[in-house]
């Protein structure tokens, strides 16, 4: 699975909307929107924030792996 579509699985499962995520990531829900889409690319910085805030290990974030393991 692709990085991509797992956060837009984790996110919708939590039932957040790309505008929180973004407010999260300091973008816009558009902003956001385009890294879901695959027209930006992920940060790094942008990906720690992601782990801390659902207390997910980044290897499963970006699909890695498939056994979700938290962040710390």
């Amino acid at each position: 699975m692709n990085y991509r579509t797992r956060m837009r699985n984790i996110r919708e499962d939590r039932d957040l909307t790309q505008a929180e995520l973004g407010r999260l990531l300091n973008k816009s829900q558009q902003g956001y929107n385009h890294i879901e889409a695959g027209r930006a690319e992920l940060k790094i910085d942008d990906l720690v924030k992601l782990c801390k805030f659902y207390n997910l290990s980044a290897d499963y974030l970006i699909g890695l792996i498939d056994k979700p393991r938290s962040y710390k």
